[in-house]
């Protein structure tokens, strides 16, 4: 629950800058600034002003901005002093507004405060942090259309269908049939396949916010001296693995971050699989199968030169016993140099192969395209959203109440089919904040930096 207490904070990074700005929020707002300011503010007009210390010695100079209750960002009365950005200044500034009755904020705070206010939703509040953390400007897009309230809206309207619904068979089951009507089943049937079609359109969007939020996992996997390495090296565009004819060079993961049309992707490299009765081989190998299984998508690296049949499923039969099921995987045919075959995308008995040299690069732009294409990321930049892994686990709960809707209302009374609806409702307030707990607010906003 919100307190009453006065905050403050930093609210630009550590170190040194042109600019730092200490930002106050809370009821002694107007008391502090008199002590510092010695005036009165004016709401939402910027003043250059002298920062008194205890003694009325200047401090530093600065522009102070003043936003009353209740149109702030946290919805309290909020100071801005924006001084010269030295840690010593912003120390002593802080410290003098500790010293009036202010005290540090937590992480999060002043958004926290802000979502408590009613001034964001938890879904707008989360995609501040979004947008401050974005790696990608497509990320930093998704961010900023979460935070004009894109994602809130799509789960508002859910909400609302859901509401409709249960208030009209709600009605069937608490008044008589001549007073209310009835409702017919057919109707019912209907309504629910509206929201389940809303609900897998907003889940395929929350997906993709997510992995261009968190960026995609993408492992290079495969037997030795295959090239794996030096895939990962024409990706990156540098020489970040070693590269030598000798087989078993790559013992542990290798890990890099780069960006494909501006979708973030972690790389990993992983050790030839084989057997091995050498220990150092062995953890290695433990290790790739270990990234394998957690991958958004896993790249199959096969020597072309050496291996003679291009069908995929005749290939390495224990390899893909192993994969997980439903595993995102692509088979890549390297050393097309060696050959003499055409860079290309194929797919046979369902399985896509992609052919290319990763010595010489040719087939490595289809590669990327094809991966973006596999993740469902070709997507218009005005359709999107920031997304977090917990809306998806809320989505989901969501989706399988309205399933378990549609079987009680086959098997069971108007009553069960009245309560899978409302655990619907119920896991989609958990993602704008309508109903949450304290626990899930402290890790949420504990992720934010201080003065946010």
């Amino acid at each position: 629950m919100l307190d009453n207490s006065t905050i403050t904070a930093c609210a630009t990074p550590p170190g040194k800058g042109g600019v730092g700005v200490v930002r106050v929020s809370g009821p002694l707002v107007n008391e502090i600034a008199q002590a510092i300011l010695a005036k009165s503010l004016k709401p939402r007009y910027a003043q250059y002003q002298n920062f008194l210390g205890a003694s009325n010695e200047i401090l530093d100079s600065g522009i102070i901005l003043y936003f009353p209750a209740p149109n702030s960002f946290t919805g309290e009365d909020v100071l801005e002093l924006h001084c010269h950005g030295g840690p010593i200044i912003i120390d002593r500034l802080l410290e003098r507004i500790i010293a009036l009755g202010a005290r540090m904020a937590r992480p999060g705070e002043f958004s926290e405060r802000a979502f408590l206010n009613g001034k964001i939703d938890l879904t707008q509040a989360e995609a501040i942090a979004d947008l401050i953390n974005a790696s990608s400007l497509a990320a930093a897009q998704n961010a900023t259309r979460s935070l004009r309230g894109e994602f809130s809206r799509k789960i508002y309207t859910l909400v609302e269908d859901l509401v409709s619904l249960r208030t009209a068979i709600e009605a069937v089951i608490d008044f008589a049939e001549d007073e209310v009507g009835s409702l017919e089943t057919s109707a019912i049937t209907q309504s629910l396949d509206q929201i389940l079609d809303k609900f897998r359109q907003v889940q395929k969007a929350a997906h993709q916010g997510v992995l261009l939020r968190e960026g995609i996992t993408l492992v290079i996997a495969g037997k030795p001296n295959v090239g794996k390495s030096s895939l990962l090296n024409r990706f990156t565009g540098e020489d970040t693995a070693i590269v030598t004819p000798i087989p078993g060079t790559t013992r542990d993961v290798l890990r890099s971050h780069i960006q494909i049309d501006g979708i973030p992707l972690h790389v990993f490299d992983t050790a030839g699989l084989h057997k091995s009765d050498n220990l150092v081989e062995q953890e290695g190998i433990k290790r790739a199968w270990n990234e394998i299984k957690k991958a958004d998508h896993v790249l199959l690296v096969i020597d072309a030169a050496l291996e003679k049949t291009r069908d995929p499923n005749k290939l390495w039969p224990e390899f893909f016993a192993e994969l997980p099921e439903h595993a995102k995987f692509t088979v890549v045919y390297n050393k097309i140099d060696l050959t003499n075959e055409t860079a290309k995308i194929s797919a046979v008995n369902g399985i896509t192969c992609v052919y290319l040299s990763a010595k010489t690069a040719v087939g490595i732009d289809l590669l990327k395209t094809h991966l973006k294409n596999s993740m469902g990321l070709n997507v218009t930049p005005e359709s999107g959203f920031s997304a977090r892994r917990r809306h998806l686990e809320a989505l989901n709960r969501a989706e399988k109440a309205v399933l378990e809707a549609q079987r009680s209302l086959a098997q069971a009374p108007y009553e069960l089919l009245a309560e899978d609806l409302r655990q619907a409702q119920k896991a989609l307030d958990e993602i704008t904040g309508e109903f949450t707990t304290d626990d899930l607010l402290g890790r949420i906003f504990s992720e934010f930096c201080v003065g946010k």
